[in-house]
């Protein structure tokens, strides 16, 4: 290790050296002076103060990479709910059949008009409009097509409601609940009635998807299970064969009726 006299020495000889030479001189000018602009975000800006530099000494400064602390959030367009088709100057199903309820005050209409509805009274409203799609008759209220377009109002709102709040797991279980009731019923009507079941998804805008086949999955021990089954099915139909015939010999042997009835 140098002594600090001698290490103090050899620095201010190598200075001295490096100044006759002229290289520090340009050093010290090409990075004492701030170049402007080196920090800013634009590219031209940095690419006149990288030329300056240049101009004056060797560039020994590096521009940082642009953060982008401000991105912009990209918004999921909103979902059309089934509501949206229903005017807000409608009256409430239990003023519409009012007669006074057309010639009151702007300020009892608005009242008793959807304006200011709860979403419940709206999607009451809507099943009210779906059921006289697809009733039979005005007073029809239990029939298959009303149930089926009592479950679709109820379905979408479930679907609009999981598009805003995908995390509520008991409105999804409701929710699956509901389509298998409607395919059940679904798959009834189109046996039955066949027009009907045209009718209905048409009218109310449903598609409707055949059920898959069922699938299991095959393992050893299924494999054993339905080869036990088969064979007791079979084990069980040979004694029914002969205890068939036994009774129909029985039947046909006149020595047995005789043995009977002295029996009894």
């Amino acid at each position: 290790m140098f002594p600090a006299r001698a290490l103090g020495t050899l620095l201010t000889s190598s200075s001295a050296v490096l100044r006759e030479s002229g290289l520090l001189s340009r050093v010290s000018g090409a990075c004492s002076a701030p170049c402007p602009g080196i920090w800013t975000r634009s590219p031209a800006a940095a690419a006149s103060s990288a030329a300056s530099c240049s101009r004056s000494g060797p560039s020994l400064i590096m521009q940082p990479g642009v953060r982008h602390y401000a991105r912009a959030v990209r918004k999921k367009p909103a979902p059309e709910s089934q509501l949206s088709d229903l005017p807000p100057t409608m009256l409430k199903m239990e003023y519409a059949a009012v007669p006074l309820a057309q010639t009151t005050d702007d300020i009892v209409k608005r009242l008793i008009s959807l304006e200011l509805a709860s979403h419940s009274e709206k999607l009451q409203l809507k099943k009210e409009q779906l059921i006289a799609k697809v009733q039979r008759d005005e007073h029809d209220r239990s029939s298959v097509e009303v149930k089926v377009a009592i479950l679709t109002a109820r379905i979408r709102n479930y679907q609009e409601h999981l598009q805003k709040h995908h995390k509520d797991k008991a409105n999804k279980r409701r929710m699956l609940m509901a389509i298998d009731r409607r395919k059940k019923l679904l798959k009834n009507l189109r046996v039955v009635h066949y027009e009907a079941f045209e009718k209905v998804c048409n009218l109310l805008g449903i598609a409707y998807t055949f059920p898959p086949e069922y699938y299991r999955r095959t393992t050893r021990r299924w494999l054993a299970k339905k080869a036990l089954c088969i064979k007791v099915f079979k084990e069980v139909q040979k004694r029914n064969a002969e205890n068939r015939l036994k009774s129909k010999k029985t039947q046909n042997d006149p020595k047995s009726g005789e043995t009977r009835t002295s029996v009894q």
